[in-house]
């Protein structure tokens, strides 16, 4: 029987381009979108809002009803959320983990029975150099994305016994429309707006002369095939690096230098 795949949000960006890459390695691959249409060629579409119970489970069992498995899941879909933490309501990121956070392990609520049951299956969930950084101006989004990581490493521990793997994989700056796309606190505070206008020109030049989003798809590809998988993929420019600076440099002097990379004042 083919291997199925399930990739949630494929209209664009990284999800589309894990969609096809996977496809061309062979597997049946489901994408999904909020409107059901809009997947790539050879990708069949499945509508799923994250945010809804009822529209997960009913994409999940259109998917299942293929041929009762699904071998990997790719937990893409997600949103951003600019803003200091200060000029974000708790309504604004609530809304935000009820995508980045809750909608991923709604999915993945519903795909593990049948992983479990076929003994096999790998779960891989996109995160961001933010969910083992801090990110000003960006709290709520990095938070999220820190929430979502301890949820794929405590996954990967309950799940192994069944030949099940959650994995994750950490982009760095893409070249795709976060920056465009993604929200604005509603509420601007003058005593940020400095900072903040320097963070969103620094946001919108990385983004620019960020990795192609095949290239964090190829990651995620190694993630969902690997035999051995490694429980983190960092991918892109620097991210790696970062990912040991995080990890070895004395506190003072990372955060010395995180704060000269955000321009910060203090």
């Amino acid at each position: 029987m083919d291997k199925v795949a399930l990739v949630t949000g494929v209209s664009s960006g990284i999800g589309r381009s894990a969609a096809e890459l996977l496809r061309d390695a062979g597997y049946l691959v489901f994408g999904t979108t909020r409107s059901g249409k809009g997947a790539p060629d050879g990708i069949r579409a499945v509508q799923l809002d994250v945010r809804d119970p009822a529209s997960v489970k009913a994409a999940v069992a259109a998917v299942a009803a293929h041929n009762g498995r699904i071998d990997v899941l790719v937990n893409n879909a997600g949103g951003a959320l600019t803003g200091a933490i200060e000029e974000t309501s708790i309504a604004e990121a609530q809304a935000l983990f009820d995508v980045n956070f809750f909608g991923a392990a709604r999915v993945t609520d519903e795909v593990l029975p049948l992983m479990r049951a076929a003994r096999s299956g790998r779960v891989v969930f996109v995160s961001s150099v933010v969910g083992f950084l801090p990110a000003p101006y960006m709290g709520y989004y990095a938070a999220s994305k820190h929430a979502l990581e301890a949820l794929a490493e405590t996954l990967d521990h309950e799940v192994r016994p069944f030949g099940v793997r959650a994995v994750l994989v950490e982009p760095g700056f893409a070249k795709t429309r976060i920056d465009e796309s993604g929200a604005q606190a509603a509420q601007a505070l003058a005593d940020y707006a400095p900072a903040r206008t320097r963070l969103a020109r620094q946001l919108a030049a990385s983004v620019e002369h960020g990795d192609a989003p095949e290239d964090i798809a190829r990651a995620i590809v190694r993630a969902a095939t690997a035999k051995t998988p490694k429980p983190r993929y960092p991918v892109g420019k620097g991210a790696g690096t970062l990912n040991a600076l995080r990890r070895y440099l004395p506190r003072g002097m990372f955060d010395k230098a995180l704060r000269k990379r955000f321009q910060l004042d203090g």
